[in-house]
């Protein structure tokens, strides 16, 4: 190991100050610059067995992309990415590289991890940058038609890789525009909207045909598609469907799905009213229950809106919360306040049916349960109230059963998700595959990109007639 690599420092990405960054919906991370990168990237060495490209859900060729780093041909770089992930600028910002390719850097075993997140998104942004064309070979036309239902991750990294096979592709989506969780779930701050609309057009130019405002399981049914000349059809739609606690009060004006909030503030740009025009009730004190990405994403909104006060609720402890450790650190710097070992059991309202405050019980953990973290016990009589105007459930979402509801032979399990192989994304039913949070249930976004991408190369195969 290179004592002159290891000593160098892992550059740390500039932010936005937090005393200004809570006013605004501008990007937090500021990214790298070019002196930043190649500091970062000299890091790298170029290890034999490269760990960090098993730890990556998409097997990025990391050593590589980083060596054309240090040689400062980014395009190559860009290129080298993009041969595994068509949505690089999106997974620099919100890949949980720590659990992934950055927790098997072989340099992490002793110093810091390189930091392959942020020379992903640094290469990215020199591509849009210098409006550099590195799209990838597409082969010649199959003559096959493959239909693609959702335009999240999954959706889109199926359909970018089955149009780069050759296969002529539509994405349907519910939504008016294009992006899945990527343009309603992850707020501005984090994700800028037009880095996603920049990626997808990306997509497009592959030949893949986005259609929006299309309801598959009301407009079409998967029946109808591979009846209408799809030769397969992968259902990408995610999780959206919101998760509630069923206690007294939840059904209170002021009580909100993170689903509704953050759809309200990303798509519909509720953030910038009145220039448009989707109005949200937000008051001065703002409890968000749950302690994910998503409830870090509402906390920190609700604050950019105005709220004066904003805590997080979370029935477990400090290390058992499932968020990034840089969401927490994060929405701390920003003031969200962590009420933690904690929970709801009760919203109470005023006369006239709006939140007024929200009874909370405190718990002490014991032995792990089944997701591997300390179960959360109630301590009896531990009861108290906090004065609490609007409340956001952030406690997971499900399937919307809509595609299951309207599609025969169609294996569903227990929770409402499709069945499919792990490996291939084969349904029960023939010519339909599936992957991403409608099979797995709430995951990441890079997940989601790895069973597409395995899903399209099943799906090229069923094609071409291979078992």
């Amino acid at each position: 190991m290179s004592e002159a690599r290891v000593r160098v420092d892992r550059q740390v990405m500039p932010n936005q100050d937090a005393r200004q960054r809570i006013n605004n919906f501008d990007e937090v991370a500021i990214g790298y610059d070019e002196e930043q990168a190649l500091v970062e990237a000299s890091r790298c060495l170029d290890c034999k067995k490269p760990l960090c490209v098993e730890g990556c859900p998409v097997d990025i060729n990391i050593p590589l992309f980083i060596k054309f780093i240090k040689e400062k041909d980014y395009a190559k770089a860009v290129q080298t990415i993009k041969e595994k992930n068509n949505l690089p600028a999106i997974c620099g910002r919100v890949c949980p590289q720590e659990n992934q390719c950055e927790k098997r850097c072989v340099l992490g075993k002793k110093y810091q991890p390189v930091a392959i997140g942020g020379l992903e998104r640094f290469v990215a942004d020199w591509e849009m940058k210098h409006s550099a064309d590195t799209r990838p070979v597409v082969l010649p036309p199959s003559g096959k038609k493959v239909a693609v239902i959702g335009s999240g991750p999954a959706g889109l990294t199926a359909a970018a890789d089955l149009a780069r096979l050759g296969h002529q592709v539509t994405i349907f989506e519910a939504l008016h525009t294009a992006g899945g969780v990527l343009v309603y779930g992850i707020p501005e701050f984090r994700l800028p909207k037009t880095i996603v609309e920049k990626e997808i057009n990306g997509i497009r130019q592959l030949g893949v045909e986005i259609k929006t405002n299309m309801v598959i399981g009301k407009i079409h049914t998967v029946d109808e598609l591979l009846a209408d000349g799809f030769d397969a059809v992968f259902v990408g739609t995610g999780a959206g469907l919101p998760y509630f606690m069923n206690i007294p009060g939840e059904n209170l004006n002021g009580v909100y799905s993170a689903n509704e909030f953050l759809t309200r503030i990303n798509l519909m740009k509720a953030y910038l009213f009145p220039e448009y025009l989707t109005p949200i009730r937000l008051g001065k004190k703002v409890a968000v229950v749950g302690a994910g990405n998503v409830a870090m994403d509402s906390a920190r909104t609700a604050l950019r809106l105005g709220a004066q006060e904003c805590y997080i609720v979370y029935r477990r402890s400090d290390q058992e919360m499932p968020a990034r450790r840089e969401e927490i650190e994060h929405a701390r710097e920003e003031g969200v306040q962590f009420k933690l070992l904690t929970s709801p059991v009760e919203i109470i309202g005023d006369e006239k049916g709006w939140v007024r405050s929200m009874v909370c019980q405190r718990f002490e953990l014991g032995e792990p349960d089944a997701s591997g973290r300390r179960r959360p016990i109630a301590i009896p009589g531990s009861e108290y109230e906090i004065e609490i105007d609007t409340v956001i459930m952030a406690i997971g979402q499900g399937p919307n059963p809509l595609i299951g509801q309207t599609t025969a032979d169609l294996e569903l399990n227990r929770n409402g998700n499709i069945v499919a192989d792990e490996s291939t994304g084969q349904t029960s039913k023939p010519g339909v595959f599936a992957g991403g949070d409608i099979v797995t249930g709430a995951a990441t976004v890079i997940q989601a990109m790895g069973a597409g991408k395995k899903a399209a190369q099943a799906i090229h195969k069923f094609l071409q007639g291979v078992e």
